[in-house]
């Protein structure tokens, strides 16, 4: 079983990275802010105008540390990374399915189906928790969201071409994100639609910055079992866009991404306060909302599940790497299907 590694989030201005050892410190004005062993990282994402030493890039690079580099609003600018692993004819396999969209449909199946299920039990928890508090028309709007996520998960499964399987997720989504405001329980917090570039009110901020992690860690995940993280099944290509890393992160968005957003929201870990308006309209977390969000999300990711196809106990922050190994196995033909993860 592979190991839980850890990521150094850097979010002070003017930071710097370097080597000292087989240590990766970091410092700000001369003063050491921390380091970490070499061995126990997977990943250094830095916000802003953090450097690093050559050195230190070096190091990161031999030690498949990848090294991403996002500006405050979370939004990727750009990646180190050191040889790329795995073995081509895997690669080359990936991209043969990429390519023929029938023999993809029952990968874009199955993470469809999965999202929907995972966004009906986030519903669900929200029904259990607070269903006897909320008012009847409430109920009554969350109780006929999870019958339609319930029979879109179904048709999810039964389709029969990728780009069908497209216009379901986006139902899906439809679905959800119109429900949304009902989970949020604290009064000056408001959400109507999403809105991504650049998120307009504070709830979208901490939504996109939470993905903008989210898809670090699938990218790193599938980077780490040799698939190429920018050739996707459901997402199509597109220059820039790490297609089959966004693939994996729909699994995941509703459990590890919107459940620690309502609650971070829910519990006042985040208040009006902890979010800036700029000029364009475009709203961002400051400099301490992001360091509580980074610290709570690597806790999140601590949390033990049984996972639902192997059987095994694993912290929730390992399932997209398994998720990634599973992956491989079907496309390598070890498996017959690839079994999206479904959370309970």
């Amino acid at each position: 079983m592979r190991r839980h590694l850890n990521t150094i989030f850097v979010t002070s201005e003017n930071t710097w990275v370097r080597k000292d050892g087989e240590n990766l410190v970091i410092e700000s004005d001369g003063q050491e802010l921390g380091r970490a062993p070499l061995h126990m990282l997977e990943g250094l994402v830095c916000f802003s105008r953090a450097g690093a030493s050559p050195a230190a890039l070096a190091a990161c690079a031999t030690a498949g540390i990848c090294v991403s580099l996002l500006d405050p609003n979370g939004r990727f600018l750009a990646r180190v990374e050191g040889a790329r692993s795995g073995n081509v004819l895997l690669r080359r396999r990936q991209y043969r399915l990429a390519d023929d969209p029938p023999r993809s449909v029952p990968i874009v199946s199955s993470i469809v189906a999965a999202k929907a299920a995972n966004q009906r039990a986030v519903l669900r928890r929200a029904l259990r928790d607070h269903g006897d508090i909320l008012p009847a028309l409430t109920c009554e709007a969350l109780t006929a969201a999870e019958a339609r996520l319930t029979d879109i998960a179904r048709r999810a499964l039964q389709g029969t071409e990728v780009a069908s399987l497209r216009g379901i997720e986006g139902e899906a989504a439809q679905v959800y994100f119109s429900i949304f405001p009902h989970f949020i329980r604290t009064e000056g917090f408001t959400f109507t639609t999403r809105s991504r570039r650049p998120p307009l009110d504070p709830i979208n901020a901490l939504l996109s910055f939470l993905y903008a992690m989210l898809g670090h860690d699938c990218r790193s995940a599938l980077e780490a079992v040799g698939l190429d993280p920018q050739v996707g099944f459901l997402h199509a290509d597109r220059p820039g866009r790490a297609s089959l890393a966004l693939d994996l992160m729909e699994e995941f968005r509703p459990v590890l991404a919107d459940r620690l957003a309502l609650s971070l929201i829910n519990r006042r870990q985040l208040v009006a306060k902890d979010f800036i308006v700029e000029d364009g309209g475009a709203v961002r977390l400051t400099d301490a909302a992001r360091k509580t969000v980074l610290v709570t999300y690597q806790e999140r990711k601590k949390d033990e599940l049984t996972h639902p196809f192997l059987g095994e106990k694993m912290t929730l922050g390992l399932v997209p790497h398994i998720q990634a190994q599973l992956l491989a196995r079907h496309l390598r033909g070890d498996m017959d299907g690839y079994p999206a993860f479904i959370w309970k």
